[in-house]
């Protein structure tokens, strides 16, 4: 069975097939210079929809997206699912924004998750949504070189670091993402053997 990915992220990629290949799935990226479909969703599953039956309905194949984001107490929620967008500029210019926006917030105060939504859609209609969570919180400064966006940011207190200080095969294991991809494993599983 062949699942196309609603991205061109090598990474992504890799990460999927490794957690959902022992199902017999082999995974594609769309094909090159197919159009973004536009985010317009409330939520992570809403968005992670949108392009998963962008995908579906471009390529007639079973499809599988991820939406993914920084949610900050705090901040009620924000950036959400705008973490991507939360200001003009790099992941720099986002962090040093987000900090910002944190400066008035006590030690103690700083709750934050990442949220992964994976959403899949079939050519028949049916969908299939799951979302994973890792809890955190964040810092008053940058700490470690690894990962990307919020992760310098984002104390993991399990693992005693940030998400940037994690090596990429430990941060596979514990993140938001490694969560929801375990979670569509079974999902995925079941609506097979009904099948």
């Amino acid at each position: 069975m062949e699942f196309i990915i609603a991205s061109h992220n090598q990474k992504k990629i890799r990460e999927m097939d490794a957690i959902l290949g022992a199902l017999g799935i082999s995974f594609s990226p769309l094909p090159e210079g197919a159009p973004e479909p536009e985010e317009t969703g409330t939520t992570f599953e809403e968005n992670a929809l949108i392009k998963a039956q962008a995908a579906c309905q471009l390529t007639g194949k079973p499809a599988i997206a991820d939406d993914s984001g920084l949610a900050v107490e705090a901040l009620d929620g924000a950036p959400g699912i705008y973490s991507a967008r939360y200001c003009e500029g790099s992941d720099a210019d986002r962090n040093a924004f987000l900090l910002r926006k944190m400066e008035a917030v006590p030690d103690g105060s700083r709750q934050a998750k990442f949220v992964s939504a994976i959403a899949c859609a079939f050519p028949n209609g049916d969908t299939l949504t799951v979302r994973g969570e890792c809890p955190g919180e964040i810092l008053r400064e940058l700490h470690g070189e690894g990962g990307f966006g919020y992760d310098p940011l984002f104390w993991y207190d399990e693992a005693g670091c940030t998400f940037a200080e994690l090596s990429a095969e430990q941060k596979n294991r514990v993140s938001h993402r490694a969560r929801a991809l375990q979670k569509m494993k079974q999902v995925l599983g079941e609506y097979y053997a009904e099948q």
